[in-house]
């Protein structure tokens, strides 16, 4: 008897939960159609409640009152706000499609359909930094969406963000460089989405983060971008010291971040030996490169030895290995064990030099330890 009475008061609890959930879905569902009316059909300072309105409320809704409010037709009348001489108007709209936008790929595409870009890259250029570093976040949000991405490289906003580099604070720099390494797998653009005056911001970045994290490997992939021109080789050869952040990314960043950096190098040794070539030993890059030859991915370890072999004396002489240090090692393992053990034993030795590298390389890890690590991207 006891058992059915625990039955029916559970149902009864469950029951009016499931009755205070739907009252609830119907107070937020005519909250939504009221917002969406006061944007449709209000005055300015109308619709710039009703904007500041969406924004508390989605600010920690779930994608689906995001959607919701999206299916209500919030976020054309948005965009025109974006175009409002109204300052107040502007940032209300820009932070409630932000918000909008969070953790919610549909809407990001619907923004940018709806025709956000443009008046997004006019907010770039603002002078106001707090509209400027909003509209930095905004790019940054729609352009994680992949349709997304050939509008915004189009649209001149590239040049902006590297704007930002090397004017904004903290938060717009982080948010710049995540905005254009979400670029980067474009394809069909044709214009550079970094060029050689995002260099010397990005190495200051490289210096004061962790070499291992998140935001070094995008602002690292960026940098091996910019490699790939003569000005971008000068601008990472000129700036104080930036071939030595490429040579420390080696040595102690993440698999990504040493592919990347270890890609800059070779494009720089690659274009001008003569040049560089010095430039690359006198920072102490080969403990780093020959480490990269064992426990790199594959990529990377191409890439290291390529550039081994072009920091040789003798690059012009046939190869008994894929770098010098390799080679040099074979000749030693050939003359104590034989030409049949030679391979074995030079891998052998090749990772007992690998671990001394690394021993060598603890102290420079120990003045990084302290460094910041950018903070994660959330609602505004």
């Amino acid at each position: 008897m006891r058992e059915e009475e625990a039955d029916d008061d559970a149902s009864t609890v469950s029951s009016g939960r499931d009755e205070e959930q739907e009252a609830w879905n119907l107070r937020n569902q005519t909250l939504i159609l009221q917002l969406s009316e006061s944007l449709i059909n209000g005055d300015l300072q109308t619709q710039i409640q009703a904007a500041k309105d969406i924004r508390k409320l989605v600010r920690k809704s779930s994608a689906k009152t995001r959607s919701k409010f999206a299916a209500a037709g919030v976020i054309q009348p948005l965009v025109f706000m974006l175009l409002s001489s109204n300052f107040d108007a502007r940032q209300a709209s820009l932070l409630a499609l932000l918000n909008l936008a969070v953790r919610n790929q549909r809407n990001k595409v619907q923004i940018v359909t709806a025709g956000a870009i443009p008046p997004l890259v006019q907010l770039l250029k603002f002078q106001n930094g707090s509209l400027r570093e909003l509209a930095a976040a905004a790019i940054l949000t729609l352009s994680a969406a992949e349709p997304n991405k050939p509008i915004i490289a189009a649209s001149g906003a590239a040049p902006l963000l590297v704007q930002i580099l090397n004017s904004g604070s903290v938060q717009g720099k982080v948010d710049a460089v995540t905005a254009l390494h979400n670029l980067l797998s474009c394809t069909e653009n044709s214009h550079p989405i970094a060029d050689a005056k995002a260099v010397s911001p990005l190495i200051k970045l490289l210096k004061d983060c962790k070499k291992y994290s998140k935001f070094a490997e995008k602002a690292t992939a960026l940098l091996e971008l910019v490699s790939n021109s003569e000005e971008g080789q000068i601008a990472i050869s000129d700036t104080d010291g930036g071939i030595l952040t490429l040579v420390e990314i080696v040595e102690d960043g993440s698999l990504v971040s040493m592919e990347h950096a270890v890609g800059a190098l070779l494009s720089l040794c690659q274009s001008n030996r003569d040049k560089y070539r010095e430039l690359i030993l006198n920072e102490g890059a080969i403990p780093g490169l020959l480490r990269l030859t064992v426990e790199g991915t594959s990529e990377a370890q191409e890439k290291a030895r390529m550039l081994l072999d072009l920091l040789r004396d003798t690059p012009e002489k046939k190869k008994l290995a894929s770098s010098v240090l390799e080679r040099i090692v074979y000749d030693i393992a050939a003359q104590v064990d034989g030409s049949d053990k030679a391979a074995e034993t030079a891998k052998r030795l090749l990772q007992d030099m690998v671990q001394r590298s690394m021993q060598l390389s603890l102290d420079r890890i120990q003045r990084s330890a302290t460094s910041f690590t950018p903070p994660e991207i959330s609602s505004t």
